[in-house]
């Protein structure tokens, strides 16, 4: 349980990361974060306003049991598949966090307060199932502050365009490169455009796009210390928030032009920025270096709890740290560049990689739910 004072100290420096305009949101759910009162204590004292989850969340939440065993044996009885029982466990956990988080989407108008679940990662490939995925976990989870999440490979571009168009709020997930992320922003307009046309209601769709942060200099200083030169090592933990804030100088361009101008009388609600990986992955690093480096208005940063706990700890908050650096960046990128380190090659990998590491989670997620199936006594298949 969380203490006055820590909740205190805590909150100072979380609160101030609100108030420059960042949403937090806490990349991580599970039964037990539900039952056992920790999202809510979360919410109410750390300014948790959001949840994101991944196939590789629910691999370990359910992978570990805890909290589920009843729910599988009803579904053990009912012979369900092993498909459907991890859509019913993963569904109703997003279902139970949105109603944790409805007062804070209620207060918000429906610009925080959300709980994204992904579509199935085996089908990032094929727009035709993501559409029809997309639009059946809507149903499934049945709550206004729930975000489907659509990966953004080629051909989840369409299925974003579409997916809103039905008016249907999205998390594009895995965005790594600067031309894949003006991607998105496109097909986020094209489909409030659809939307539009239909008679919807924009100011109840909205959408955030999560450009992925710290696998970027994982892989980037990977290389750099392979070349070893001063030159190199001088690069190192340079090139994510590079990327990150040349992502937000897009963003800004895209979100005052004229075809975003023409949606604003019809009320619509801007694509905001998530910042996504944002636990450091390398020791030598500050491990609030994500948060405190990526500061600025109208974005969002979801955290795993370690990097919540860091940022409330000991986070340095000082104001907008983005977007008075975008000359350093492009130079930064560049100076990697120059060094053979070829961007487009380092983001299609990444962006492989993610895809398939999902995927890899999600065929072990079915893979314990089908032991504990056939656990029970029945035929899972």
């Amino acid at each position: 349980m969380i203490t006055v004072t820590e909740a205190t100290a805590t909150a100072g420096a979380l609160k101030r990361l609100s108030d420059e305009g960042v949403s937090i949101w806490l990349d991580d759910l599970s039964r037990k974060r539900i039952e056992s009162g920790n999202l809510a204590e979360l919410v109410e004292n750390k300014n948790v306003v959001g949840v994101t989850t991944n196939p590789s969340i629910f691999q370990a939440a359910i992978g570990s049991g805890e909290g589920y065993e009843e729910q599988l044996t009803d579904l053990a009885v009912r012979g369900v598949t092993v498909d459907e029982a991890v859509r019913m466990m993963t569904t109703a956990d997003v279902r139970a966090a949105a109603d944790i988080l409805r007062g804070v989407y209620d207060a918000t108008d429906g610009r925080d307060g959300r709980v994204s679940i992904e579509v199935d990662p085996r089908l990032a490939h094929e727009t035709a199932a993501t559409i029809a995925e997309a639009k059946q976990l809507a149903w499934l989870v049945n709550r206004p502050n729930v975000m489907i999440k659509i990966p953004a490979t080629k051909a989840g571009l369409p299925a974003i365009t579409e997916v809103i168009g039905l008016g249907i709020s999205v998390n594009v997930t895995l965005i790594f490169s600067l031309e894949r992320y003006r991607e998105v922003m496109d097909a986020y307009l094209a489909g409030l455009e659809k939307a539009a046309a239909k008679g919807l209601d924009l100011s109840e769709i909205h959408s955030v796009a999560s450009f992925f942060v710290s696998r970027v200099d994982s892989e980037i200083d990977k290389r750099l210390t392979v070349l070893g030169t001063d030159q190199a090592l001088a690069l190192k933990g340079k090139a994510a928030l590079a990327n990150a804030r040349l992502a937000y100088e897009a963003y800004e361009e895209v979100f005052s032009g004229e075809r975003w101008t023409a949606l604003t009388g019809a009320r619509a609600n801007k694509q905001r920025p998530l910042w996504a990986s944002t636990g450091v992955k390398d020791p030598a690093y500050k491990d609030t270096l994500y948060v405190d480096d990526l500061v600025a208005p109208g974005t969002v940063n979801t955290m795993p709890e370690a990097t919540l706990n860091a940022a409330g700890d000991h986070g340095e908050i000082t104001g907008d740290t983005v977007t008075g650096g975008y000359a350093q960046a492009r130079a930064d990128l560049a100076a990697v560049e120059a060094l053979g380190i070829a961007y487009d090659e380092v983001v299609q990998q990444l962006e492989d990689e993610g895809v398939a590491k999902f995927e890899v989670a999600w065929n072990d997620l079915l893979a314990t739910v089908s032991k504990s199936l056939d656990s029970k006594g029945v035929d899972a298949e």
